[in-house]
Parts: C-alpha cells; structure tokens; sequence
C-alpha cells in the first residue's frame, strides 16, 4: 500500500543537533514521572524517522541520542487514528513512492520507547493519510500538544552562536548531504530573512554559498536584487550579481534610532536657511535654542521609509548594510518612472552611515543631463555630512546672475562650518562663511554661529564691502548666563544692494550687544549690559536717527509673592548714556521702583490693590549750547493702582454644537500724581502703541524718561467659546476703553499735543473660526469723540487642507508718522492634482504703488516637484528689487536651483510645502 501525496516542493532543514537537543531533554521528564502518564513527544513531531519498538529498559541501560539521514515530507500535526487503521498503512508503505523527486539532510534522534497505554499525538504530511506508527509502541491517551499563538512575527537575532537553518525547495533536487545541492524548477532558498529563487540554485551547506542561475531575485528584509545571475554567502551577505536591477528600502540605522543616542549629542548642522537648500550633503537645519547643548534628533515614521531603486552592470554586496554599484543608475523615483536618475561609474551606498558616495555622477531630468559631478556625496536619510552642497543659481536687478557653490565641512560632533563663494555677474565674487559649535563648560553649555561675507572691488560701488554677523550663549551651573550679538557692515547699502542673510534688506539698526546676567539668587536676579547700533541711512529722503548707547546697564529686579500675605517686587536700574555726536546731552539714570500688593484672589473673582513709588535721579552732561540746562534732576512718583476682574461661564450651542462660554469682565484703576518732566532729555523713551497690552499698564510711554499722570479707570470684557471636550479656545471678544478723570498733562516734547478727551479711544478685537476652515481676525481703534477710526484691520483665512489656503487682509492707520491704508492677498491653491498656484499682492494706496508682489507656479509630478516664483518689493521709495527662482527638487534628495521656499512660507501665511523632504517633516513636527 502506497501512502498518497501530492506534488510539491520539498523544504529541506538543515540543523546540526537541535532535535537531538530537544529529544535528549525530554527523556528526563518521562523518566520522572514513575506511572503517571509520561510525557511523550513522537520523534515525527521533531522532524525525526519513525522509530522501532525495543523492550523498556532501566534508565542506566539506555543508549545515547544517535542522528542519521531520514526523508521527511511537509507534516502537519493531529491525533493518530485508530491502531488498526495505522498498522494498516504501515503494512502498504513504500519509502520514495511520492510523485516528486525529493532529497534532504536534517538531524535525527532514536529515542528509548515509553510504555504507555495513553493515545500520543503524531505528524503527517497535510491532507495525507498519516504515517506509520512507532512499531510496537504502546498508545498513550494524552491531550494533544497544544501551540500558543505568539502577538507579533519576532524575527530570529542577528548574531547567536547557534547554527541557523536553511530552508531548500524546488521542483527538483539532487546532490551530496552536507556537501552541495542542486535545485531545479522553481527553486528557493530561505534563510534569516533572505529568499533567494532562481531557475537554478546551487548551494554548499558547509561554505553557506549558494550560486543562482536563470530569473535570480534576492530579497534580503525589504531590499530586492534581480539579475540573471548571482552569488552569495547568504548570513554573511557577501556576494555579486551581474546586470541587475534593485530597490532598497531602509530606515535609519537601528544604533542611531535610540532614543537619544550618540548622535542626540551630536550637533544638526547645516546652512543658513534660505538661500540654499540641502544637495549632495544634505545637511539638517535645527533652530538651537540658548544653553541647548543636547538635540534629539529627528526619527522617520516607523511606516515612513528612505526607497531608492536603479541598475548596475554589477551590484557587489560588501556584508551587512554596505552596496557597492558599478555602472548605476540611482532614484527615488516609484518603480516604472524614471523622470530622474543620478548616473555613475561607481557608487557606494553605507547604510551604516547612511551615507552614498560615487565618481563620475549626471543628474538626468527627462533623459537630459541637467548637472555633472566628478565626485558626489549625498545622504541616504538626510544626516548631516562634509561635501559640496547643490548649487544654486538665480538672478536680481542689482547684481545680475548669481551662482553660488557651497560646501559644508562637519567638523566634528559640536563644530561645523559652511562655505558659500558666490558668483555676482554685476560686482564680482562673494566670499562667505557660516561657523557653528556648541559645548558644556562650567556645568552649563554655550552655543554660538557666525558668518562672515567678504565682497573685493565691487564693481557697481567701487568699493571693498563685507559684512560681520555673531551671535553667543553661555550659561552656567551656578545660574550664571551671557550673551552676545554682534553685527556691522560696511556701508549703508549693502542689504539693498545684496540681500544678504545677516538681515532682512530693510534694516537699518544692527545691533551690538554683550549682556551678562546672575539668576541664582532665586528670589532676585542682576544682569548688566552694553549696547550700542551701527545704523544706516539707505534713504537720504527718510533720515534715521541713532539711539544712545547704553555703556553699561545694570538692571536688579527682586520679588516676594508671599512675604507677609502680600506680594512684594523692587526694580532697580542703572544706565550710562553716551552718543557721539557732541551736540547732544548725555548722562546718568539711575531708576528705583518697590512695590508692594495685597492680592485677594477666589475661584470666580480677584481684587489686587497695589501701591508703589518710582525714584528717579538723572546726572547729565549737557552741550555747550544749554548753558541754562540742569546737571541734576530727581523726580519721585507714587503709583497706586486696583486691579479687579470676575469670570462667569455657561453652557452654549452654537453651530451645532455644545460650548462653555465665558464672560469675563476687568475694572483696572490707576492713579499717579502730575510732575512736571520738561526738562528731562529723551534717551530711550517712546509713546507706546495703544493696544490691549498697553490698556492695562501705568506708563503711556515705553522707558523711564516720561512717567504719565493718571487717575483713570479702564474697563475691559473678554469673552470666549470653548471646546468643553478639549479646553481648546475656538472664538475670542474683547471690547475695552479708558475713562479719564483728570487732564493729561505730560508729553514727549515740551507743547505737544495731549489728548483732548475724558475717554480713550474704543479698543475691539475678534479672533476665532467663524465657520468650518473660515479663520477671521479684526481689530480696530475708534475715536469716540470724534466719531472717526484711528487704525483697523480685517483679515480672514480659508484653510480647508494642507496645501491650500486662500488669505486676503486690509489694514488702515490715520497716524501722521505712520500713515498704512493697504490691502494684502495671498494663497496658495492646486489647480490639478499635480500643478498649483502660489502669490502675494501686498498694495498701498497712499504710495499708489504696490510694496510686494510674488507670483509662482509649483509643479508636484510626485517625485520631483518644480517650482518657478518671482518677486518684486519696494527696500525704499526710491528703489525696487526684483528677484527670480527656478528650484527643481528630487524628492529625498536634492534640490537644485535658487530657493524660494523660506520666502513663501514667511509671506504667504499657511503656506504649506507641496512636497515636504523626510527632514522637514520631522523636525516640524
């Protein structure tokens, strides 16, 4: 009798002893158990031969565990049937009678019979009849093994000391045991997370090399290697194939993906943002907050991978996680696109390092060489490098055609450092350098950047021109900190003329400051601070006055919110003033301010009465012309003030939906004595903007030169709708004004006009969602007296998904030295799928003339996505700069071309990139 099967593959498991393992220890076990029921496990459970029946013998007498070569069939297990339907089959059974050639070498265990009358579970090959019993054994009525199903697929560890097995399957297999195989029609060979098929597999189990011929694919996790012919040490991954083609797949390197880590020590560099983007290095761009000396760096999303594919003439791989391409072609583009490729006699791709370096490389975009490169470096998931970054090119009315060539140099984990030579086809070559480093010191850290711009002979001005930017951090364990923030350029037009990164083209005030501060005190703090500007005059017709320098500063500021149930402050300060223009007054301030507060606070209203006195002493030195002028001057202020509010809440149902709605009313009173301050010079002093900050404060001015009269009350609502659910805030209102009782009576200048009113102006504002993706904001300021609106502005914004975004504003000011009465436009909206519209159209009608227009078109083909923006906008009255970018970016790549990115997204609000690189999205996040 024949037992019937069906055709097949055969697996085949290679494992040196592990069943003999398992056998030898469960011999034990049924050894103890006396004449309870032993443990049985049938030797065809592990894989084994069935075994013969011999008499039970005293454990002393029992042989050792023997291994020999069996045939072995795909089994399933399940209960054994009846003993006559198993001596049945035993009695037809003809080894090598199924329909498939078969061979195989795996381990086997002759075990000792065990006597007992219990039925034992046993192995057959799925859907066949099941295979003859252990001769002679007596059945054992026990429970069938039981499996447990496991959560999750674990995958076996990468390095153990124990032997791995090797699955074999194919149509047909031939060969010497433990020597070499020879499968045949659809082959396959499994082992640790590699598959390998071919027409035509020959492997040699002791080498663990395996040769494939014919259709050969290789996937080793998710990375796939096909080729008509390849060879392989399969757990070492060293091997080659010829003419192939591969995706890769990859996250970052698991040693990396630590939390923290040694690279979360490691500082993420990068260039300055804006003016070039991430190329061949890729570099990160981290805004690094003061004293940070740690950042976590970013982790792709677990479903989020780094894909690249192409084909080499040969693909050599070099062990674990290193690919070697000869004669490649590489893209991130999805299989079956091939709109770009980087081109490359040889390329090296360390996924140990994330890292690809090659020779010889061509960007081609549509078939068209677009950029060469005798050598290239590019990262493999965006982890900063040394090597030269994307060119970028674009042009300006002001210097013409711009080329610029950066590269970036890692110097060490704390340290790096970017060079820009840029190319000005109207002045000349710029020289610039951005610098980066970060360390600990003294139990604290510092962090510091730097840039430096060198422009020789400019040719349009006739003149060297440079320009100088630093900025440092310091602080300390004992609660000491420092600061510096150093800038200067060389003439009055460089930003015009350059649009350099150290500044926005519109400033005219650099700031030059050191400041050095103690807070360890807890309860009190000090610091001390010089500070001076370079200020520049880019507009003969609108002059900019320069402020005093402050040589030095020192500020102390002291508060105890429960000494004695009140809550106590004191604010001191100390200024030096000095100019160097000899026809103004310089001098000495020294401003003292204690005060003291009862606060009585509840649950749903609070009363703070509040009582003080600013002591001023100023010791000047005046200029020749102010003979008469005083030497000294003090002035001394008692402040008292009220403050009080309440918070009322109820439930609401607005838009269909339930909120908490809250009406929170405040009554702030002020009252301060008149002094007369004409003769106090200006130093720092400023009238303030009216606002709802300001409604609440005791000082109309900003500084300590002028201090207000006051006995007024001001009067404020605030109401909210929010999200009961959440906590989030959806909708806000608040209405506010000044009542007067007494006349203002201190100006800036001696005779300036006060007010003329017993009421302030009306303060409104609104801001909230108003429908679904509708955002709206408003604020105005109303004369009540004479019935007129000082300033307003009104703003709404349609958001209804990432991408798209509409914005439309206009905004009005009365206000002499200030006048505004423009309106502002701007989105960003897809017209297909694939092509999208971004703009700005920023409008004066005081100047007839627009300040800003940005037009563009974005390009989104799913892996690369091209964009063309233009801009116009007004430095000054007298002069306009147009600018031009044309940016190609490869998604996971590069970018090529001027960057205008950093531009949309701080002039069009909401703007949102179309195709965000992994980098980006993570560190926005």
């Amino acid at each position: 009798m024949t037992l019937p099967s069906r055709p097949r593959p055969l697996p085949v498991l290679f494992c040196c002893g592990l069943a003999g393992g398992l056998a030898a220890g469960f011999s034990a076990p049924a050894d103890a158990q006396g004449n309870q029921p032993p443990f049985r496990v049938d030797p065809a459970l592990l894989g084994l031969p069935p075994v013969s029946a011999a008499p039970a013998a005293r454990p002393s007498e029992r042989s050792a565990a023997q291994t020999r070569p069996v045939d072995l069939s795909p089994t399933e297990a399940r209960p054994l049937p009846p003993s006559g339907e198993r001596a049945a089959a035993r009695a037809g059974e003809t080894p090598g009678s199924a329909g498939q050639a078969r061979a195989a070498v795996a381990p086997a265990v002759q075990s000792p019979p065990v006597q007992s009358s219990a039925q034992t579970p046993a192995v057959a090959p799925p859907g066949d009849a099941l295979p003859a019993a252990v001769a002679g054994t007596p059945e054992v009525a026990t429970t069938p093994l039981q499996l447990r199903l496991a959560k999750a697929l674990v995958a076996p560890p990468k390095e153990s000391s124990e032997p791995r097995p090797a699955f074999l399957s194919a149509q047909r297999i031939s060969g010497v045991t433990d020597r070499e195989l020879l499968a045949e029609d659809d082959a396959e060979l499994r082992k640790l997370g590699t598959v390998l098929t071919a027409d035509r597999l020959t492997y040699w189990p002791v080498e663990d090399e395996v040769e494939a011929l014919g259709n050969a694919r290789l996937q080793i996790d998710e990375d796939v290697i096909s080729a008509p012919k390849m060879r392989l040490k399969v757990e070492d991954q060293v091997g080659f194939a010829d003419n192939a083609s591969y995706f890769l797949r990859r996250q970052a390197s698991p040693e990396k993906s630590a939390a923290g880590g040694a690279a979360a020590e490691k500082l993420p560099a990068g260039p300055a943002p804006g003016d070039f983007s991430s190329g061949f290095a890729a570099p990160r761009l981290v805004d690094l907050k003061p004293g940070q000396t740690k950042v976590k760096g970013p982790r792709k999303p677990v479903k989020e991978l780094t894909e690249g594919r192409g084909e080499a003439q040969r693909i050599d791989l070099e062990g674990e996680n290193q690919v070697r391409l000869t004669s490649a072609t590489y893209t991130t583009c999805k299989p079956g696109n091939d709109d770009w490729m980087v081109s490359a006699r040889e390329l090296q791709l360390d996924y140990d390092e994330d890292v690809a370096t090659g020779s010889d490389a061509t960007i081609r975009f549509m078939g068209v060489p677009i950029l060469y490169s005798p050598w290239v470096s590019f990262s493999l998931n965006n982890e900063r490098k040394s090597g030269f970054l994307t060119p970028t090119y674009g042009s300006s009315t002001e210097s013409g055609v711009e080329f610029t060539l950066p590269y970036y140099w890692n110097i060490a984990p704390n340290m790096d450092a970017t060079f820009e030579p840029r190319i000005l086809t109207k002045r000349g070559v710029q020289l610039a350098t951005d610098l980066r480093y970060m360390n600990a010191a003294y139990g604290g850290s510092y962090f510091s950047k730097a840039r430096v711009e060198m422009l020789p002979n400019d040719r349009v001005r006739d003149l060297d021109r440079w320009g100088l930017s630093l900025t440092h951090t310091q602080t300390t364990a004992g609660g000491l900190t420092g600061s510096l923030n150093f800038n200067r350029v060389s003439d009055d037009y460089y930003y015009t003329d350059l649009s350099s990164q150290i500044a926005s083209t519109a400033s005219t005030q650099l700031l030059q400051q050191g400041q050095i501060s103690y807070g360890g005190g807890g309860w009190w703090n000090v610091s001390g601070m010089l500070q001076t500007f370079q200020t520049l005059q880019p507009d003969p017709r609108n002059p900019v006055s320069q402020p005093y320098r402050l040589l030095p500063q020192i500020v102390v500021n002291a508060r105890q919110p429960d000494l004695y149930l009140t809550d106590s402050a004191f604010f001191g300060q100390y200024s030096n003033f000095t100019s160097p223009e000899a026809n103004r007054v310089t001098g000495q301030r020294i401003v003292l301010q204690p005060q003291v507060s009862l606060p009585y606070v509840t649950p749903g209203w609070y009363v703070t009465p509040r009582l003080g006195v600013n002591i001023t002493h100023y010791s000047l030195s005046q200029p020749a012309t102010a003979v008469t002028a005083p030497s000294s001057i003090n002035r001394s202020l008692p402040i008292f003030s009220v403050d009080s509010g309440m918070t009322f809440e109820r439930a609401s149902h607005w838009f269909g939906r339930e909120y908490t709605q809250t009406l929170e009313p405040r009554l702030f009173y002020l009252n301060i004595p008149y002094r007369n301050q004409d003769e106090i010079p200006i130093f720092d002093t400023a009238l303030a903007d009216f606002n709802f900050a300001q409604i609440f404060a005791d000082n109309q001015f900003s500084g300590w030169d002028r201090i207000n009269n006051a006995n007024q009350l001001t009067a404020a609502a605030t109401s909210r709708l929010i999200d009961p659910a959440s906590g989030a805030e959806i909708m806000r209102a608040m209405l506010g004004q000044r009542l007067y009782f007494s006349d203002d009576k201190v100006a800036l200048q001696p005779g300036a006009a006060t007010r003329k009113w017993k009421k302030s102006d009306l303060l409104a504002a609104f801001t909230g969602q108003v429908l679904p993706h509708v955002y709206a904001d408003a604020t105005l300021q109303y004369d009540t007296g004479d019935q007129q609106f000082q300033r307003y502005s009104f703003g709404a914004r349609y958001l209804p998904e990432a991408g798209k975004v509409l914005n439309a504003a206009y905004s009005y000011n009365r206000n002499a030295v200030t006048p505004i009465k423009q309106i502002d436009i701007s989105g960003q909206w897809p017209l297909t799928s694939r092509w999208q519209l971004v703009g700005r159209y920023n409008y004066s009608f005081l100047q007839n003339q627009p300040i800003e227009i940005i037009g563009g078109v974005e390009y989104n083909a799913g892996c690369w996505v091209l964009r063309a923006v233009g801009q116009r906008v007004v430095t000054s009255e007298s002069h306009v700069s147009t600018r031009a970018y044309l940016q190609l970016e490869l998604s996971d790549f590069s970018r090529l071309g001027a960057n205008p990115l950093m531009l949309l997204q701080r002039r069009i609000p909401g703007y949102g990139i179309a195709n965000p690189s992994l980098d980006e999205r993570a560190w926005n996040e």
